[in-house]
């Protein structure tokens, strides 16, 4: 999985995608069911890193996948919302790819 260019991205946008689950699992139990931060205390860390991991991931493999300016700053934005790096690997690899130079 990490020997290309996709695959490392993929796992980046799994990690990242489970990391913010993990964070708003946490969020809900310091809200709303047992009022401690724990689960923040163990996942934000843990979200803050796969989340700057992702990022610079994405930065990195843009070339190689052939991303355009407009792919590269979905890649970047898919890092805000929730889940939607998973979305976006999705979409980004079920399309075709652009010809080589």
């Amino acid at each position: 999985m990490f020997s290309t260019a996709a695959g490392r991205f993929r796992a980046l946008a799994l990690a990242e995608a489970v990391s913010w689950a993990g964070l708003l699992v946490g969020m809900f139990f310091k809200y709303v069911v047992v009022h401690n931060e724990i689960g923040v205390k163990v996942f934000g860390p843990i979200h803050g890193v796969v989340f700057i991991g992702y990022v610079l991931v994405a930065l990195m493999v843009r070339e190689e996948l052939r991303w355009d300016r407009r792919t590269t700053f979905l890649a970047l934005l898919a890092s805000i919302p929730p889940l939607a790096t998973v979305i976006f690997e999705r979409w980004v690899s079920r399309r075709p790819q652009p010809a080589s130079d």
